[in-house]
């Protein structure tokens, strides 16, 4: 099965490794990155939608029908922020665009990229995890085909990546290290993007995935040719 995927925050270290993991494979048929400014990647299977106002997609709403599968990576660190305004880009921000695709693609699967540590009560005394805890809680109410929760701890960039952040340049030679210390809280960001691709093609049992079944699920995923 091919299928036409969405990719928000193609501009950020994660969005970035997804959207070269999804270029490479032969069952993406196409992508779609939806962002505030030019990923900076070009490719016969990419597509750019500048969009201001995440909050307004009226003006492009025609153009984001006809799509299997969303992945999405856009997100923020929560240092230094108040809850509300971290709610709004996290929670509210997410939403706003899930509800709009659900509504234009029905039979999409909808890909969330969280974080290890969530908190699916909602009631922790931690905020970001309580944040993305309501979010993974609400997507799950949407009436897409499937939503799926990926919450990965420390990931190992892919070769060539732009948009790399400061902590995870030394990943390279100690992940093989990390990848043997309990917990397994380490996985990279082709397993992630090759999970992804997984679950639109075939599901999974899981709806929250972990640094572990992301590296399950990427090795039973097709490698692209």
């Amino acid at each position: 099965m091919s299928f036409k995927a969405v990719i928000f925050g193609a501009t950020g270290m994660v969005g970035e490794g997804v959207l070269l993991e999804t270029l490479s494979h032969d069952a993406v048929e196409s992508v779609l990155v939806i962002g505030r400014r030019p990923c900076k990647i070009t490719h016969k299977k990419l597509n750019e939608l500048i969009l201001h106002d995440f909050f307004d997609y009226s003006p492009v709403k025609e153009q984001l029908r006809g799509y299997q599968a969303c992945f999405f990576c856009l997100g923020i660190s929560s240092i230094g922020m108040k809850e509300p305004e971290y709610r709004r880009i996290t929670y509210d921000l997410t939403m706003h665009a899930a509800r709009v695709l659900s509504e234009l693609n029905p039979g999409m699967t909808f890909c969330y990229i969280s974080g290890a540590g969530t908190d699916s009560s909602e009631r922790g005394r931690i905020m970001w995890a309580r944040v993305k805890g309501k979010t993974e809680n609400d997507l799950s109410k949407l009436p897409f085909k499937a939503v799926y929760a990926f919450r990965p701890g420390l990931m190992k960039p892919t070769a060539g990546q732009r948009n790399i952040k400061t902590p995870f340049k030394a990943l390279g030679w100690l992940y093989p290290v990390l990848k043997l210390l309990p917990p397994a809280n380490a996985c990279t960001l082709r397993d992630l993007g090759l999970a992804m691709i997984r679950v639109v093609e075939t599901g999974s049992p899981k709806r929250i995935l972990n640094s572990t079944d992301i590296t399950e699920l990427a090795a039973t995923t097709l490698k692209p040719t």
